[in-house]
Order: C-alpha cells, then sequence, then structure tokens
C-alpha cells in the first residue's frame, strides 16, 4: 500500500481543555477525554451517537466538531484536544512540525467522497480547463494534496490557477453564489456544490495516478503515555465499528438506523449515507496492526506525503523518519483484549 495524504493545517483557536488524571482504577470513572471529530461519513459515528466510547473507556468524553483538519491540529497542539480526526496531509505536516502526536488508527483510504466539482457554466470538462479559473479548496488538507496532484499529474502550472483557501462551508456559500468556479471538497460541502455543478475527478482517480490519501485518528503523546488503557478501548471501539459495517455494509441502507445516526452527526443527506460510506476503502483492525498500515506503510505514507508538500512549498523540511509518529501498539491490544 502505498497510502498518502487529508485535512489541513491552518491555526485556529480552541477551547481550553478540562483536564483530569487518571489517578487509579478506582477513578477511572473520572478521566475526561476531549476529542475533536469532523463530518466524514464513516461507521465510528454509530459508536459515537450511541455512547459507545463512554462505557468503553469509563470516561466523559466531550466531543468536538471541526470543519478542518487545520483546526483539529491546531486543537491538538494546543493541548486542548487529546484525540482528534485528520486527513494525511496535515498529519504529515503536522509531523513535519514535530508535533507530538501518533497516528492509532488508520480510517480509510479515501475515493468518491472527495471529488473536484466544476459549477454549471464554468466551462470546465477536465483538470486542464482550471487555468485561469478560481478553484477553491482547504489548503494542506488532503483535496488540497489532490488537486496539486491531479494539476501535476496532468501538466497544468499551480500558478495558473487562483487557488482560494476556503473551509467546507465556505466553499458551499461561495459555490452557490458563483463567487469560483470549482471547488475540490469533502461531504457535506461536497454534496452541497453537486447539485449546481459536475464532478470532473475524484481521489480514486487521483489514486490511480500515484497520490492515494487517507483520514486517520490521532493522539496527543503525552496523553496516550498516561491513559494507554483508554486509547487502547478508543481503537477497540472503532475497530469494532468498522467490522460491523465491514461484515454487512448493505444492511446500513438508508432506513437503517445507522444510517439515521450518521446523517444526523456529520450532517449528510439521509439518501446519500449509503454511497458515501462506500467512497472509502475500510481497514478491518487486524490490517490496522499489520504492516500494510500502522506497522508500516502509514510510515511511508506519511513520509512520502510530507516529501510532496515540501516539494510544493506547503512545509519547510522533511524528517529522515516519521515512525514516532506512527503505532501499531493500541490496534494490537485492542486486537488482544477481544
Amino acid at each position: 500500500m502505498s497510502t498518502i495524504s487529508r485535512r489541513i493545517l491552518l491555526l485556529s483557536s480552541a477551547a481550553a481543555l478540562a483536564g483530569a488524571t487518571l489517578l487509579g482504577p478506582a477513578e477511572a470513572q473520572d478521566l475526561k477525554i476531549t476529542i475533536g471529530y469532523q463530518t466524514v461519513v464513516e461507521p465510528s459515528k454509530v459508536p459515537q451517537a450511541d455512547g459507545v466510547y463512554e462505557k468503553a473507556t469509563k470516561a466523559a468524553i466531550d466531543w468536538r466538531k471541526f470543519d478542518s483538519g487545520a483546526d483539529v491540529i491546531a486543537a491538538v497542539a494546543s493541548g486542548s484536544v487529546d484525540i482528534g480526526y485528520v486527513g494525511s496531509s496535515p498529519l504529515a505536516a503536522a509531523a513535519s512540525r514535530e508535533l507530538p502526536i501518533q497516528t492509532i488508527f488508520v480510517v480509510g483510504l479515501i475515493g468518491p467522497s472527495e471529488a473536484l466539482v466544476a459549477r454549471n457554466g464554468a466551462g470546465i470538462e477536465k483538470v486542464a480547463d482550471l487555468a485561469g479559473k478560481k478553484v477553491a479548496v482547504p489548503f494542506v488538507s488532503t483535496t488540497h494534496y489532490s488537486l496539486l496532484a491531479a494539476l501535476k499529474h496532468e501538466g497544468v502550472d499551480p500558478k495558473s490557477v487562483q487557488i482560494l483557501n476556503l473551509r467546507p462551508p465556505e466553499i458551499a456559500a461561495a459555490f452557490a453564489r458563483g463567487d469560483i468556479d470549482a471547488a475540490y471538497v469533502w461531504d457535506p460541502a461536497l454534496g452541497q456544490i453537486k447539485t449546481s455543478g459536475k464532478v470532473v475527478l475524484d481521489s480514486s482517480q487521483v489514486a490511480a495516478w500515484g497520490a492515494p490519501t487517507f483520514d486517520a485518528w490521532i493522539v496527543r503523546t503525552d496523553f496516550a503515555d498516561k491513559h494507554p488503557e483508554a486509547v487502547r478501548d478508543f481503537v477497540k471501539v472503532t475497530g469494532a465499528a468498522y467490522a460491523q459495517y465491514l461484515a454487512k455494509p448493505g444492511a446500513w441502507s438508508v432506513s437503517s438506523p445507522e444510517a439515521g445516526k450518521i446523517a444526523k452527526l456529520t450532517g449528510a443527506k439521509l439518501e446519500e449515507v449509503p454511497e458515501l460510506l462506500k467512497g472509502y476503502v475500510f481497514p478491518t483492525l487486524d490490517e490496522q496492526a499489520s504492516d500494510k498500515f500502522l506497522g508500516g506503510a502509514t510510515v511511508k505514507a506519511v513520509a512520502a506525503t510530507s516529501a510532496f508538500l515540501k516539494e510544493q512549498g506547503k512545509i519547510d523540511a522533511v524528517l529522515p523518519d516519521y515512525s514516532k509518529y506512527v503505532t501499531s501498539k493500541y490496534a494490537s491490544e485492542a486486537l488482544a483484549s477481544n
């Protein structure tokens, strides 16, 4: 597997963390965890909605919704978020800055769930047509990475494209007003702009061109060191949700309670949830712990993403080794505790 590059590295403010120290087994229920999630359609939204994470970790969880990986990384860096959901591009940028984080779960390889959409009437039929156009994307996100990779593959000079840095909600609004010609984004903004535009390409095509992207859960290293059991149980619950979906994906239909819970948490259209779930390749917990992902390939993917970001001038330097920013420890322990 050669996974690469999602969701952003812009500095943003984050609320202060109400911290708590785990003093012993008897006080485990006093543990507080702040988790930064995004509105991505994926299986772990179901246990999130059902309170399963709280039961498994015996902790009070403050779930905070973020529009981008940039915001999540900023919050993790400030210490106000313990566990966060990011894309491979902001993950690589954060690791290159040597932030104290570890990748603990690869959410999935991105396919049609992220796409480049051209506004109707903008005169864009292919990537080459983007020259001279206004294209919006959240900077240093997986979609930004995919856009740059697509331009490179098609021989289009990025300087010939007016690339605008907008967050997903801003993209949807700008697209509706006709202020931009195209955008590369994810749901729910993706579903909104599709209503008045057409898909030029998606991230499965960019992956086929040699630039795949993925999403991941990360944890602050100091939190993981203090509360390894909570991190293990977080990974275990997430893996179980994926196993449930993978065992019978057809059961997660529009009329299913799972689809309803995902739509409510993400803001995605209920009728689109089943198809959006198909827009990812979800690894099993066994695969997470193997050299296909956290045990090896993910480290190489983060390094490759970092090299591309450096080439594009998005980060200042590439580290000689990214292994400290990825760990299979918690996936392996989650498997052993099953």
